[in-house]
C-alpha cells in the first residue's frame, strides 16, 4: 500500500511537471517575441545564408533570440531555411515568426525613365539581391544578345517599363529571362502589326519611341510628334532629333549627369552615330527608356503633314508645328528669342 501511495504521489508530481511545462512551452511559443516600434518589417535572407547568418539578421527584431530558436528548432526550421524577402508583423510569436519565414514576399519591381542600360542596372539592383554589375552582365552576355538578336547598343528595348511582381533572390540571369519573356508579350502580333505599318520592327519602334518620349512629357502630344518623325522617315530626311544630339554629347563626356537645356550649332556638327542632324535614319539604340504612352504614339501615330516643330513659348511643355520651313523658322526664332532672353547658356 505504501508502494502503491508513492507511486501515485510520484505520478501526480510528474504529471503536474509536464503540466507546468507544458504551459511554459506553450507561453514560449506563442508569445509576443518581437521588439521593432514598427507594424512591419522586411527581413531579406541572403541567397547562401546558413542558419547562423539568418539568426544574426533577425536578431534586431526577435526579442528573445532563444526562444525563437527553441521553436525553430522544433519546426526543423534549420534544416529547410530558404533565402528570400519575409515580413515580420508586430506581436508575433516565435511560431509566427519561423512560418512567416517559410513564406517568401515579392517585390513590386517597378522601373522607368532610364536613359541607360547601366542606369537600369542600378535601378533594378536597388530592389533585388542581384546587384548592379550582375545584372549589368547578363543584359550584355554576348550569347543572350545574339540568341534574341539584340546588341549591346539596342538591348535596353527588351526592359518594358512597367512594375512587375518578382522574387527579391531572384538572379540577375532570371531577371533578364523574365524580361525577355515580358518583352515578348508586349509585341504581341497586334502590336508588330502596326510597327510593321510604319515601315519598323519592334526595336526600331522602341527607337523611335525613345526620342518622341524624350521630345515632350504631354502624352496627349506625343502621336503627333511622332507623326512628324514618321514623315522625315518616309521622305528620307535626317530626324534632326536634338534629344539624340544631347544623348551623343554625354555619351562622348560620359557624363550622364549633366543637365543640357539648349543645343548650339556646333553641337549639330559632332560626329557620332546618335546625331540624327549628321545622319539620316535612326540612331543605333534607344537614346533612354520609352514608357509606354511613347511606344503607343509610334504605333498609332497621329496622320498629318508636319515636317517642323520647335518649342511653344505660348504653350510651356508643349511645341508649335510646321508644314514649311518659312513657318518653321517664324516659330524658330520666337523660341529662339525667347530662350536667350532667358539667360540659358547650356
Amino acid at each position: 500500500m505504501k508502494l502503491k501511495k508513492i507511486i501515485s504521489i510520484v505520478s501526480v508530481v510528474l504529471i503536474s511537471a509536464l503540466v507546468v511545462y507544458g504551459f511554459i512551452l506553450i507561453g514560449q511559443i506563442f508569445a509576443d517575441n518581437t521588439k521593432f516600434a514598427e507594424k512591419e518589417v522586411y527581413v531579406h535572407i541572403p541567397t547562401d545564408a546558413n542558419y547562423d547568418d539568418v539568426k544574426k539578421i533577425i536578431a534586431p527584431y526577435v526579442a528573445n533570440i532563444d526562444r525563437f530558436q527553441m521553436v525553430a528548432d522544433k519546426m526543423s526550421y534549420p534544416q529547410n531555411l530558404s533565402p528570400g524577402r519575409y515580413l515580420f508583423t508586430k506581436g508575433m510569436n516565435s511560431y509566427d515568426l519561423v512560418k512567416t519565414l517559410r513564406r517568401n514576399v515579392p517585390v513590386n519591381l517597378a522601373f522607368n525613365n532610364q536613359e541607360r542600360i547601366e542606369n537600369l542596372a542600378g535601378r533594378v539592383g536597388s530592389q533585388i539581391e542581384a546587384d548592379s554589375l550582375s545584372l549589368l552582365t547578363s543584359f550584355k552576355d554576348s550569347v543572350f544578345l545574339k540568341e534574341n538578336e539584340f546588341n549591346e547598343d539596342n538591348v535596353l528595348a527588351v526592359f518594358i517599363p512597367n512594375t512587375y511582381e518578382i522574387y527579391w533572390n531572384t538572379t540577375a540571369e532570371k531577371f533578364r529571362d523574365k524580361m525577355i519573356k515580358e518583352y515578348r508579350k508586349f509585341w504581341n502580333k497586334e502590336r508588330v502589326a502596326k510597327a510593321k505599318e510604319q515601315g519598323l520592327t519592334p526595336v526600331e519602334a522602341t527607337i523611335l519611341a525613345s526620342i518622341v518620349h524624350k521630345e515632350s512629357v504631354k502624352k496627349d502630344e506625343r502621336p503627333r510628334i511622332a507623326g512628324v518623325y514618321l514623315n522625315r522617315l518616309r521622305l528620307g530626311m535626317p530626324l534632326q532629333a536634338d534629344p539624340t544630339v544631347i544623348f551623343a554629347i554625354k555619351k562622348k563626356s560620359n557624363d550622364f549627369d549633366q543637365v543640357i537645356k539648349r543645343v548650339f550649332y556646333n553641337d549639330l556638327t559632332m560626329a557620332s552615330p546618335y546625331n540624327t542632324y549628321m545622319n539620316t535614319g535612326l540612331p543605333p539604340g534607344p537614346i533612354a527608356m520609352p514608357d509606354i504612352t511613347a511606344l503607343e504614339a509610334v504605333l498609332n501615330p497621329e496622320k498629318n503633314d508636319f515636317i517642323y516643330f520647335c518649342a511653344s513659348v505660348d504653350r510651356f511643355g508643349y511645341h508649335e508645328f510646321a508644314s514649311t520651313l518659312a513657318e518653321h523658322n517664324k516659330n524658330a526664332k520666337k523660341y529662339s528669342d525667347w530662350i536667350n532672353s532667358q539667360g540659358v547658356k547650356r
